[in-house]
């Protein structure tokens, strides 16, 4: 597959300057004309970005089409919810391409009965996609406020079968480990080796990788090794600790 992203970084950057710190829409402003008035746009999302990029997994796309991704981001941005480009959500992050999130989301092949590890959670829509395929998602985020705001989101939309942690994603969640997948949604300068332990034998982790230049690795535990499959060129934002030191 190829990735397409044209205008995103500029996007981006006109975008965050009037973002700041705007809080997220909650249930309660969710009306009926809002849903409505954005559930085409959802719609041609899936059509055009995910269906048309060969994403093929019924319950990838049905989750993208379910989940609102308007409910995620900034008031002021909200009008762009279903484009194709990442948006920033304040606290200098930003919600990713729905197309990644499609990719992303398939390439770890999640099933029923798995229990996933998200490390990053940012507005929790990544987060919720997955919630909707699988048994448990863990899902852990570094910035205080953002972690609150969006796990005060995702308990509004009723999700119980999210647990939101405030903590160093590059530890992983050993309490909860093994994991049978893993999703890592920060680019680390390699593959952090507490992440691969805490994955299950034959799972799968899905973690950009890399400084400047970002490769998508698709990573499978066998027989105890790390089998490494680069898969698409990307670009996110650094995963770091609480002091904000750069992996």
């Amino acid at each position: 597959m190829k990735l397409r992203i044209t205008a995103t970084v500029l996007m981006c950057l006109l975008l965050a300057a009037s973002c700041g710190k705007q809080s997220i829409s909650q249930k309660g402003e969710n009306t009926m004309e809002e849903s409505g008035q954005f559930a085409q746009r959802r719609s041609e999302m899936v059509q055009y970005q995910i269906r048309a990029r060969d994403i093929t997994n019924k319950k990838v796309i049905e989750a993208m089409l379910k989940v609102e991704r308007h409910r995620f981001v900034p008031e002021d941005v909200k009008e762009y919810s279903y484009e194709d480009y990442p948006l920033p959500i304040g606290e200098g992050q930003t919600i990713s391409q729905p197309y990644i999130v499609a990719f992303m989301t398939e390439m770890i092949a999640p099933g029923p009965e798995d229990k996933v590890l998200e490390i990053g959670t940012g507005s929790g829509y990544q987060a919720a996609i997955l919630a909707e395929i699988v048994a448990e998602v863990f899902t852990i985020e570094i910035n205080e406020a953002l972690y609150r705001r969006t796990k005060a989101l995702l308990s509004g939309m009723g999700y119980k079968n999210i647990h939101t942690i405030c903590g160093d994603g590059f530890a992983g969640y050993p309490e909860a480990a093994p994991f049978d997948k893993i999703i890592v949604t920060a680019a680390s300068s390699e593959v952090p080796p507490k992440l691969f332990e805490q994955l299950r034998e034959g799972g799968k982790m899905i973690i950009p990788v890399g400084e400047g230049y970002q490769e998508l690795l698709l990573i499978t535990k066998l027989n105890g090794q790390m089998i490494r499959e680069n898969v698409l060129p990307v670009r996110f934002v650094p995963l770091i600790d609480k002091n904000g030191k750069r992996y």
